[in-house]
């Protein structure tokens, strides 16, 4: 596994990764810059801040055992001044299915590439509904198996059981599909609050090259959204039978529209009627 890692590591220190990784720092920095509370974390990927952009007081990096030292082995292999963002200082030392925090005690959880990396992705999404306070939110990024990204990659496999050719996506865990995820999501009472693609340049290798297709985003985004090389996503933790309060303006106003005891004052005895509609009788 920490095999995978550093090549996973080399993979994003590549053109075509640096450009993916720019993309989906972009997105993460405009999903939790609004979103308030006072606990966030993030799961894996240290090559992405996702939470800078996030003003809770206390934030953490989380990452398994074997992201560990894959990430300790590329640092010492890997070339610094190519690393596509700067890397983060890990807080916590902790597993996707198996995180060390109480029943809803977080506020938001991000999640950059982390479900392709776990050994259990469905696993990983049930510990961080645990986890997660009622309307807490988690971001969730990940590569899309339906893009031309997906396709070079399924051409390579398939080339690769012939004996030759290389693979263009890194070679680790299970590619899970947006349909895919969203419908987790849903079994595990979540709220997909919106959702995005991006991404849309040719697999080329070169930097040369993706640049000479960067008219393609804005084409692909209009046109052909659900073939991004990437998906993003933002889902809100739902919790059935919860009850909002009120303002308490409106309770105001229901007590001052209730029924009233107004006196009659031909008979002297009391009747009832709406507070805002009293009429004088004659006497």
């Amino acid at each position: 596994m920490s095999d995978q890692i550093i090549g996973l590591h080399h993979w994003f220190d590549s053109p075509p990764g640096r450009y993916l990784l720019a993309w989906e720092q972009a997105r993460f920095d405009e999903a939790v810059a609004d979103v308030f509370g006072y606990h966030s974390l993030q799961l894996g990927m240290p090559l992405l801040d996702g939470l800078r952009a996030n003003r809770m007081p206390h934030q953490w990096l989380a990452l398994g055992q074997e992201a560990v030292w894959g990430s300790i082995a590329y640092a010492q292999v890997g070339d610094e001044a190519q690393a596509p963002l700067r890397r983060h200082t890990v807080d916590l030392l902790a597993e996707p299915v198996a995180l060390p925090f109480a029943e809803a005690s977080l506020d938001l959880i991000v999640l950059p590439h982390t479900l392709e990396l776990s050994i259990d992705p469905h696993a990983a999404l049930r510990e961080v509904e645990r986890v997660l306070v009622p309307e807490g939110r988690v971001v969730i990024s990940g590569l899309n198996p339906t893009s031309l990204w997906g396709l070079r990659q399924r051409r390579a496999r398939l080339y690769q059981r012939l004996g030759r050719g290389t693979l263009y996506l890194p070679d680790v865990g299970e590619f899970i599909g947006y349909r895919r995820l969203r419908d987790w999501l849903r079994l595990l009472s979540f709220e997909v609050e919106s959702a995005r693609f991006g991404c849309y340049r040719p697999a080329v290798r070169s930097a040369q090259w993706l640049e000479r297709f960067g008219w393609m985003d804005p084409l692909g985004e209009r046109w052909w959204p659900i073939l991004g090389a990437a998906y993003f996503l933002v889902a809100v933790k739902r919790v059935h039978g919860m009850r909002l309060l009120e303002p308490t303006w409106r309770s105001n106003r229901q007590r001052s529209a209730a029924t009233v005891p107004v006196a009659n004052r031909a008979g002297g005895r009391a009747r009832t009627a709406h507070a805002p509609s009293v009429q004088r009788e004659q006497a």
